[in-house]
């Protein structure tokens, strides 16, 4: 009896042995699939996915590197305009994006996504051009184009009463309500871009992303974040 019991009691520790282990190699092949797994697409990387029609009035808090600035957008001055940036705000677009063209007297521009993947993503994004309904005052906000029908993500913000824009097609849709002396700091020492000036290369941007400016712009001013306000 007493040999019985002890390899009953062997059987039952083997079996509670095996089973420990099987747990343990599960979890560790769990772990494993967790660490080599992909990470996850970030969601402004699908432009067609960001097509959400933005409130008639709102607000967007930048916080960059000289300090926040918020902006006022009026959906009924420039509606796709709006729209596009309401989405590529609330998707978390604007993270470590190069203020890389600062023109003093004139406008500081961004918006070029510093991952390159993200940035081929929106170069065909193309929006339909809105009617000017608004002038490129001091401290408002228009969409960047190439020509008809090319907006996409380039932004800029007026330093100056630029109302010679207008009639070329700049539909501003809002304005920096709050902290314009902010944007009034952004740093200017590259000027206009390349090949007319000494700053960034947009090719070279879309091409290396923040890697290029890094090594070659390294005092550019960034935006760290933008949120949409309550």
């Amino acid at each position: 009896m007493e040999d019985f019991a002890a390899m009953k009691a062997l059987h039952l520790f083997c079996a509670f042995s095996l089973l420990a282990a099987m747990v343990a190699a599960r979890a560790e092949d769990t772990n494993q699939a967790a660490a080599t797994a992909p990470a996850a697409t970030p969601g402004f990387s699908d432009p067609s996915k960001l097509t959400e029609k933005a409130p008639e009035t709102f607000k967007a808090q930048f916080t960059t590197t000289k300090g926040k600035f918020t902006v006022e957008v009026t959906r009924s001055l420039s509606p796709n305009g709006a729209d596009r940036f309401y989405n590529l705000v609330r998707s978390g677009y604007f993270k470590d994006i190069a203020f890389f063209r600062v023109i003093p007297g004139f406008m500081c521009q961004f918006g070029i996504h510093g991952d390159p993947a993200v940035a081929a993503k929106w170069m065909d994004a193309n929006l339909t051009d809105d009617p000017v309904k608004g002038s490129n005052t001091r401290g408002t906000i228009t969409f960047a184009t190439a020509g008809p029908n090319t907006r996409t993500t380039q932004l800029f913000i007026n330093f100056a009463d630029n109302a010679n824009l207008d009639g070329m097609g700049f539909s501003p849709f809002g304005k920096v309500v709050e902290g314009m002396d902010v944007v009034d700091k952004i740093n200017s020492e590259y000027g206009e871009g390349a090949p007319r000036g000494r700053g960034p290369s947009q090719g070279r941007m879309q091409a290396e992303g923040n890697a290029y400016l890094a090594k070659s712009f390294p005092n550019l001013d960034y935006i760290k974040s933008a949120s949409l306000l309550p």
